[in-house]
């Protein structure tokens, strides 16, 4: 979740990259000439479209639509340039210069993204998954959720998504933790994925609140799921990526915006109707960034416990915000204007699909 300003020392991540590297290159997933735009004779506003993304399960509709063609045969001959980040304050610094026009990210930064800038930023689009978080433990240790007091539990950064989940968890069950230093009736120990599973083997973590694949990565190590995050949402869903754009982007090429969207909205289905393909599809991609594919142990559990859909479950992104206030990471955030899903409620209108809702925060 976003921090507050106050806290310089908080940055923040959506759910984090598992070994991802940064890499620009022209997306070479489709033929440029492919797709609806190219079909029908139509020329799009923009020459090329930058995109940004994690190499990470949870941002799998960037993945798989990339890798199976799906976002260039909606654009036609305006051609794709891809950066991949290992972190949320790198992407939105990467928006605001102009190196991207449309990211995949979680909450948390676009959050604060939006908030520093005043609303001038950035509006988030679209959704794009839900779910994907654990808290995992050390089932020599840690039995149940009443064990909890005395043990050490690793979130990914101080004041990301992860971090504000727990915390808001520990304080509803009565424990009392300083936010900023994680110290108190639970150790909240910001540990970054990438450290975690070494952390666990040396004994210097019992257990972390974490996104996939670290979750079934710390599984394959010993780890017991103690508690899936959807389990304390209604409904079972929470953001956990969302579609942002630069406002500059969409306000001078909302053709181009529209046609990513349904590359999004097209590629939520493909992963719907082939879940096998898209997942090797999306594994494919990570070992293309990161250097190494995610074994099956690993993969096939993280996977299935990632929602891909086209809401942005704008409701949560608020319950998110609030949750941060309440451990003190965040000053109350005015959130009115974060959302613009005027294009993908247009894509999902022609689609046969209702539209999906702001929560209230579309206004400005």
């Amino acid at each position: 979740m976003a921090a507050v300003a106050g806290l310089t020392a908080v940055t923040l991540l959506s759910a984090c990259s598992y070994g991802s590297k940064a890499d620009d290159r022209k997306s070479n997933a489709a033929d440029s000439t492919a797709g609806s735009a190219a079909a029908s004779g139509a020329r799009l506003s923009a020459d090329t479209v930058k995109i940004g993304y994690f190499a990470n399960l949870t941002h799998g509709t960037a993945l798989v639509g990339l890798q199976e063609g799906l976002f260039q045969k909606e654009l036609g001959a305006t051609q794709i340039k891809t950066q991949v980040f290992n972190a949320g304050p790198s992407e939105i610094e990467a928006l605001n210069a102009g190196s991207i026009d449309i990211g995949w990210i979680g909450p948390s930064p676009a959050i604060n993204g939006y908030t520093k800038s005043d609303g001038k930023s950035l509006k988030i689009i679209g959704g794009s998954a839900s779910g994907g978080v654990k808290l995992v433990v050390n089932p020599d240790k840690i039995s149940s959720l009443d064990d909890l007091k005395g043990k050490k539990i690793a979130t990914p950064q101080l004041g990301n998504t992860q971090d504000v989940a727990l915390l808001n968890y520990l304080a509803g069950k009565g424990y009392k933790i300083d936010a900023a230093t994680g110290a108190g009736d639970v150790s909240v120990v910001r540990t970054d994925n990438k450290v975690a599973p070494d952390a666990y083997r040396q004994g210097s973590i019992d257990g972390a609140w974490v996104p996939e694949p670290t979750a079934s990565k710390l599984v394959t190590l010993g780890a017991k799921v103690l508690l899936n995050e959807k389990d304390v949402w209604p409904d079972k869903k929470f953001v956990i990526t969302n579609i942002i754009v630069s406002q500059k982007f969409l306000t001078e090429h909302p053709d181009v915006v529209e046609a990513v969207l349904r590359g999004s909205v097209n590629t939520n289905a493909f992963i719907k109707a082939d879940p096998d393909k898209a997942k090797a599809d999306a594994n494919e991609a990570i070992k293309k960034e990161a250097g190494n594919a995610l074994e099956p142990a690993v993969l096939d559990p993280a996977w299935a416990d990632i929602d891909f859909l086209d809401d942005p479950l704008a409701g949560t992104l608020q319950a998110e915000a609030d949750h941060a206030v309440t451990a003190g990471l965040l000053k109350k955030p005015n959130l009115n204007g974060i959302y613009d899903l005027t294009l993908l409620n247009k894509v999902l209108a022609a689609k046969g699909q209702g539209p999906v809702a702001d929560a209230g925060l579309g206004g400005k």
